[in-house]
């Protein structure tokens, strides 16, 4: 089995004591941004399993849009992520 050589951790381990790997990151491909993908992102950032920059290019995201991502997370938690829920923790 051949590993593929890449820069940063394979995994690391979250505050819950669950791993986080980089087969836990969403594809590159990915063009419909549910909840759960999104969170995967933010922790894996935030986590230092992947750095941001790498982040925003693989997979095609704005600065400001991650670091909102990043806000709702830190305000709200994951459900804030769900675009159902928007008006509800939507800042007035």
């Amino acid at each position: 089995m051949f590993l593929k050589k890449v820069d940063g951790p394979r995994a690391v381990t979250l505050p819950d004591g669950s791993i986080m790997t980089r087969a836990d990151l969403p594809p590159e491909n990915t063009r419909r941004w549910v909840a759960s993908r999104k969170a995967a992102v933010v922790r894996g950032v935030l986590y230092g399993l992947i750095p941001q920059t790498e982040a925003l290019k693989k997979y095609g995201l704005s600065d400001e849009e991650f670091r909102s991502w990043v806000a709702a997370v830190a305000d709200h938690g994951e459900e804030a992520l769900k675009t159902t829920q928007l008006k509800k923790f939507r800042d007035t």
